[in-house]
């Protein structure tokens, strides 16, 4: 029976040394969520997997909430957003014994986009809480000339959604009639096609095909983003499972860097630094 028990013993120890080894050999992480950041976390992650050969790190998106949902569920390393967390999902990932560590990454101002052929020139905060809610249907009202707006809105996952309700509609519903989109792409293609649409994306997605507009005579850039004059201005997060270690700690740490910084500014958005 001692040389059965022994026997036990040593298969256990073997099987707990091999997780161990591979828990320390592990080169993958897997990040998701944001949209918005999602360029920010591809670009990041091209450049550090060529200066780190054999490490993987796959990057997912899916909105803000997702992301979120993922990370509290332990599917994910690192959980990108373009809004803070809620106190209800900070209670779900200590219940589930995560411990949520928040990085900003970048600055971004959520960018109001037109048609290019649209004379609209800007809009007042109001007049942009007025179209969205639905007081204003026609161009007409905002100095254009006739003809039935086009409302493009992203869907309730997306924190981007979240933090345009919050900064541009102060919380109040979008109207009945808006066409939700999953992503800040999918918004910019549907714009750059449609002469009367309008609608809004991050910094990064800003291309010759849409026209971004001022807001009460802001536009959005490095500038007034990170001053806080442009009205729709916020900061784009990655949460961690407490604090971060080993190829977390070193994929954060490396986005934070002057080098990856840059990589923030190369792909539209506001770096830090």
């Amino acid at each position: 029976m001692k040389i059965k028990s022994l026997s036990v013993n040593i298969i256990g120890l073997i099987s707990m040394l091999s997780v161990i080894s591979f828990n320390l050999s592990a080169k993958e992480i897997v990040t998701e969520g944001s949209t918005t950041v999602l360029p920010i976390a591809q670009i990041a992650a091209e450049v550090f997997m060529d200066k780190n050969p054999g490490v993987d790190i796959s990057v997912r998106g899916g909105g803000s909430g997702v992301g979120i949902t993922s990370f509290i569920d332990g599917n994910c390393d690192i959980a990108t957003a373009s809004r803070a967390m809620k106190d209800t999902e900070m209670q779900k990932a200590v219940g589930n014994g995560k411990d949520p560590k928040a990085f900003v990454v970048a600055m971004d101002g959520i960018a109001v986009i037109l048609n290019p052929s649209n004379s609209v020139a800007g809009l007042t905060k109001k007049q942009l809480k007025d179209i969205y809610t639905g007081k204003i249907s026609d161009w007409s009202k905002v100095g254009a000339g006739k003809g039935k707006i086009v409302v493009i809105s992203r869907d309730s996952a997306s924190g981007t959604f979240e933090a345009f309700n919050e900064l541009a509609l102060d919380k109040q519903k979008v109207r009945r009639d808006a066409l939700m989109q999953a992503s800040n792409q999918a918004i910019a293609n549907i714009v750059a096609k449609t002469p009367q649409a309008i609608g809004y994306v991050g910094l990064g997605y800003i291309t010759d095909s849409v026209k971004a507009i001022p807001i009460n005579g802001i536009i959005a850039d490095k500038k007034t983003v990170l001053s806080g004059k442009y009205p729709l201005s916020r900061p784009l997060f990655m949460y961690t499972n407490g604090v971060p270690t080993g190829l977390v700690k070193d994929f954060i740490d490396f986005i934070m860097s002057e080098d990856g910084q840059k990589l923030v500014e190369e792909e539209g958005f506001v770096g830090l630094k």
